[in-house]
């Protein structure tokens, strides 16, 4: 199962990221996708999560700049960040949990996970 972030980079506060995560077919039969952060120093952060069930789970910290989506047909796994703050300044990972419903934000639950795309945002 392999999975492959892309879409990070550089970005003042108050701009937008769209990150994509990219998965052969079996990775995207899983439960639940998600996307997590970290930072150095810190452990892995759940930021938002998506359901078989179209479902969603959102870090309170997020709610309202963060949108999470997955296209089955593209095989492809999406968080569009928009007003980003520098507090938002992280790796970002995404991963994929085979095992069941609901999602949750707890890095426990999922088996599968990409290598990072890195979001800096300046003040």
């Amino acid at each position: 199962v392999k999975l492959m972030e892309s879409g990070g980079g550089s970005v003042q506060a108050g701009g937008s990221l769209r990150l994509s995560c990219e998965g052969s077919a079996y990775s995207f039969n899983p439960y639940c996708l998600a996307w997590f952060r970290q930072v150095p120093g810190k452990g892995r952060e759940g930021v938002a999560a998506v359901g078989s069930d179209r479902s969603t789970n959102y870090h309170w910290s997020v709610k309202g700049r963060f949108t999470i989506a997955a296209d089955k047909a593209k095989n492809t796994l999406y968080l569009q960040m928009n007003s980003l703050k520098p507090e938002d300044t992280a790796m970002y990972y995404c991963a994929a949990d085979f095992d069941s419903l609901p999602c949750s934000l707890a890095d426990r639950w999922y088996e599968s996970w990409g290598q990072g795309t890195p979001v800096t945002v300046s003040s």
